[in-house]
């Protein structure tokens, strides 16, 4: 039995002092708080429930600092798509979980402890399919389960090029699948992960039948979709239906706490209002919506009613501090203010880890997200003798955490093991080994 001892740890009421957590299998069994620590604990400075990483897209962490070369016109997050079709169109099943595997160490060592993959890639480089409907899927859970990563499964359906029901374009043909293939390919995943939802792509890439379709294939699992990343699809779905692409999902889709609306960056505010009333998580990604070129998410609502947590999407970098640090750089930035996040005379760090906490926690349909009897084992300590953090306590710890890239993490667990020590993955040398390898294939492909 793994017994926790943390001389401070924040809890679902605050930090308290000398918190004793009792792991019971993959769960928190016992927090007892004042206690004095045993001879057999573990004894740690400061604890943290981890946070889970609601939006990835695994096999792009291998182009993470190839598309910054300025083309001849102006440079969109649609010039930047075109770089990440030529990767998905040359991977194969070992190079994407070798990839995978190496992206979830970094996420882990980061202080993410789950992750939710948003997995679009089903077919082969040719279009077809593999002899295995879910080979692909099969892999992104073999490298979560190499890494020790709390896995969210989200298989992704994409089938038109843009809104209207456009045939897709060629290179989308790793991505596609109809709906008979999809519901097989979502059956197949329910063994790979502990949970398994849904991810219609956008409203770009799925008609509104489609959307009815898949959305059902959840059943009690969560729906996650990128929704109003850019102008040009605001424009776009204007053209197409009259309306505003989060208004548009509003209106014709049952949204609620069991969604996650990836960016949804462009909302007037009465989007932002209703979005925040629907109960639905917004899923950031703050650097790379930065990376791209997005805008700036409407936080004005969220920071009060609504629910957010954070992701890592292209993967360009990988920091639980570095998303929140961006989150209210941005709003900073955007309204000329500063501690936007904040409630008033509160630490902007502690609003932005306890609210990234909790809905990451929900949008991953984890029970994470806090230091509490019953709730998954997710736990992160820090290292506060780092010369960063000294003389710091508290919500101090935070602020500076988030705020100065103190490098913090001491020890990470996820669903009770312990996959991170010092600061290092446990399998950190073989998995990136194996990473190096396939690169190395990938490079000269």
């Amino acid at each position: 039995m793994t017994v926790l001892h943390f001389a401070r740890a924040l809890t679902p009421d605050g930090w308290r002092s000398n918190v004793r957590v009792t792991f019971a299998g993959a769960h928190i069994g016992a927090v007892e708080i004042g206690v004095a620590s045993q001879p057999d604990d573990e004894r740690h400075a400061l604890g943290l429930p981890a946070l889970a990483n609601l939006h990835s897209h695994a096999f792009q962490r291998v182009m993470a600092g190839l598309a910054e070369r300025r083309g001849e016109q102006h440079d969109t997050f649609w010039t930047w798509r075109e770089t990440m079709y030529r990767f998905a169109l040359t991977m194969d099943p070992d190079q994407i979980e070798a990839t995978a595997a190496q992206l979830y160490v970094e996420m882990l060592e980061a202080g993410f402890s789950a992750v939710a993959e948003f997995h679009y890639l089903h077919n082969a480089p040719d279009g077809g399919p593999y002899a295995r409907r879910a080979e692909l899927a099969e892999r992104i859970a073999a490298a979560a389960r190499t890494a020790g990563i709390g896995l969210t499964l989200l298989p992704v359906f994409y089938a038109h090029a843009t809104f209207g029901g456009a045939p897709p374009r060629p290179e989308q043909r790793r991505f596609i699948t109809d709906l008979d293939g999809f519901a097989r390919l979502v059956e197949d995943c329910r063994s790979l992960a502990d949970v398994v939802g849904v991810a219609p792509h956008s409203l770009r890439a799925v008609t509104p039948a489609e959307l009815e379709a898949v959305t059902k294939l959840a059943g009690d699992g969560p729906i996650h979709m990128h929704v109003a990343e850019q102008i040009k699809e605001v424009e776009d779905s204007l053209a197409w239906s009259g309306a505003r692409p989060v208004r548009w999902l509003l209106d014709h889709a049952e949204v609620n706490a069991r969604w996650c609306c990836i960016h949804a960056t462009h909302m007037d505010d009465g989007e932002a209002r209703a979005l925040a009333a629907s109960g639905a998580v917004v899923g950031l990604c703050p650097l790379t919506e930065a990376s791209l070129g997005d805008g700036i998410f409407n936080a004005e609502y969220f920071r009060r009613q609504g629910a957010f947590g954070v992701g890592s999407d292209s993967n360009i970098e990988i920091g639980v501090a570095a998303e929140l640090k961006q989150l209210e750089y941005a709003q900073r930035l955007a309204r000329r203010e500063r501690n936007v996040i904040a409630r008033a005379g509160g630490s902007t760090g502690r609003a932005l880890y306890e609210g990234a906490a909790a809905g990451g926690a929900r949008a991953l349909m984890r029970r994470g997200g806090r230091i509490a009897a019953g709730a998954v084992a997710d736990l992160v300590s820090l290292d506060v003798s780092s010369p960063q953090l000294a003389g710091r306590a508290d919500d101090e710890v935070l602020d500076t955490w988030t705020f100065t890239n103190a490098r913090a993490v001491d020890c990470v667990w996820s669903g009770g093991v312990r996959q991170v020590a010092s600061g290092r993955h446990v399998a950190r040398e073989r998995i990136a080994a194996r990473f190096v390898a396939a690169i190395g294939r990938l490079a000269r492909a």
